[in-house]
């Protein structure tokens, strides 16, 4: 599980984020791809609002897709074409991020890859490998080993 950092030292976070992330040494990393609001249908919706969800749907199943969720985000880059809109985004982000807190970093741009996006979001999410998995690893390599100790004296 990543923990996440904000030293007193530093100003309080202002929004749904965390300064940092460490994530240990066992996690599987997932680097989801900048979500653009297109849905399945190729359709865009007009809203700030809309396309917001539409683009945190997409990261939900992306991350679905490896085996993992909101809560192994550990990086968030937003790209908005108005800063506007940056309030009735970062409302909507909150809503699907449910007081998990990963790093963030947003940035007001002159334009996405297409006039009508107003919002792209790329993330990167680490899952650290579960315990039960890992001692079924663990027991299989001794095994592994025990095997090849026993075909050795076998082979004698």
């Amino acid at each position: 599980m990543p923990r996440f950092f904000n030293p007193e030292s530093t100003a309080a976070p202002n929004g749904s984020y965390s300064h940092g992330a460490e994530v240990p040494s066992n996690a599987r990393w997932l680097y989801v791809a900048g979500q653009i609001p297109i849905r399945p249908d190729g359709s865009i919706p007009s809203t700030i609002e809309e396309q917001t969800e539409v683009v945190w749907t997409n990261i939900k199943a992306v991350l679905a897709g490896a085996g993992m969720g909101i809560r192994d985000i550990v990086k968030i880059t937003s790209f908005l074409t108005r800063y506007e809109n940056f309030a009735r985004f970062a409302q909507v982000r909150a809503g699907f991020l449910d007081g998990h807190r990963p790093a963030s970093t947003s940035v007001i741009i002159s334009s996405l890859a297409k006039p009508e996006f107003l919002v792209e979001v790329e993330a990167v999410a680490a899952k650290a490998a579960g315990k039960a998995k890992a001692a079924r690893r663990g027991a299989a390599k001794r095994g592994r080993r025990r095997t090849g100790k026993a075909n050795k004296r076998a082979q004698r």
